[in-house]
């Protein structure tokens, strides 16, 4: 954490308007989420855990343990804490720009290619120092839009550390009981509550699929999948299945866009194989999401700019 000096309850009261529903700004696993004031003027966002769940005491301690002695520039940053009996809570730096989940699915707002691809390389960052960056590997578990933040830059934060297992040395993978987020979870996991970096690297693959497609996972429903979904229509019918939104009406710019997202694509299908020795490694995703990144600014910077704003 940022500091280990911990904030009173009633300080964060003051800051909060006592927890006051016009602050609540969203919910996250086994709590809610408010923007705050310090008295500095400075802005936070405050993780109030629901201790009326029995679980609620576990995620504290584990977020707590985990993001202790985590820096990096794509974690969301907990400034301090707050904790007595009855009463629990992390103090996180704010996040203006919301989530990625709020970019995907409000009419408000809008992410182009560029934008996309940008924020997913930040995650996967993020995921490359928790599995290797770290003296203990982290696996996160819950990985999904939500999940990631945006600062006023519209650099992504990965968030909410409630169900995240640290791995022991010598250790590749344990077994857990927590079950994630249903159409991010990977199949061992789900299944046998097998978890490894593996894990994060499936969720990866499947959020990667969801910010292209803009349809989420829970959307589909029998033997068909969104990973399904797109699979079947790569690369030919990439166009039936990437975002409409993302379809320059311009003949010279459409087949570009095209094939960055059809190669975004694979490198999603990638990562959310269904065996875990098949999907690809979070340093080869990030690699190869750059090298998109760098094709798509050279080849549609080369291209004229579409008459139609976003």
């Amino acid at each position: 954490m940022a500091t280990t000096e911990r904030i009173s309850y009633y300080a964060l009261l003051q800051a909060t308007d006592s927890l006051s529903e016009s602050n609540l700004i969203g919910y996250r696993s086994f709590g809610s989420v408010y923007k705050g004031v310090l008295r500095s003027g400075t802005a936070i966002a405050v993780k109030v855990f629901n201790l009326q769940l029995e679980a609620a005491f576990k995620s504290f301690d584990t977020e707590c343990e985990v993001l202790r002695s985590l820096r990096h520039r794509n974690l969301v940053k907990v400034i301090t804490s707050c904790s007595n009996l009855d009463f629990k809570a992390l103090v996180l730096e704010y996040m203006p720009n919301g989530s990625l989940d709020k970019y995907l699915y409000s009419h408000n707002y809008f992410l182009d290619i560029r934008q996309r691809l940008s924020i997913m390389i930040d995650v996967a960052c993020a995921l490359e120092y928790l599995h290797h960056g770290c003296s203990s590997p982290v696996i996160h578990c819950d990985l999904k839009p939500s999940n990631v933040l945006l600062d006023e830059d519209m650099v992504a934060h990965l968030s909410d550390f409630g169900i995240s297992k640290l791995l022991g040395e010598d250790e590749s993978d344990l077994y857990t009981k927590t079950l994630a987020t249903f159409g991010y979870i990977a199949p061992e996991y789900g299944l046998d509550g097998l978890v490894s970096i593996k894990c994060d690297v499936y969720s990866y693959g499947i959020v990667l699929l969801e910010t292209f497609t803009r349809r989420k996972p829970s959307e589909f429903a029998g033997d068909l999948s969104l990973k399904k979904w797109v699979s079947h229509s790569l690369p030919e019918a990439v166009m039936d299945v990437m975002d409409a939104n993302l379809v320059t009406p311009m003949d010279n710019r459409l087949q570009k866009e095209l094939d960055v997202v059809a190669s975004i694509m694979k490198v999603a299908l990638d990562c959310c194989a269904e065996s875990p020795a098949r999907r690809t490694n979070i340093e080869r995703c990030c690699r190869d999401a750059t090298e998109d990144q760098d094709s798509t600014s050279c080849t549609l910077s080369m291209l004229p700019e579409s008459p139609f704003p976003n």
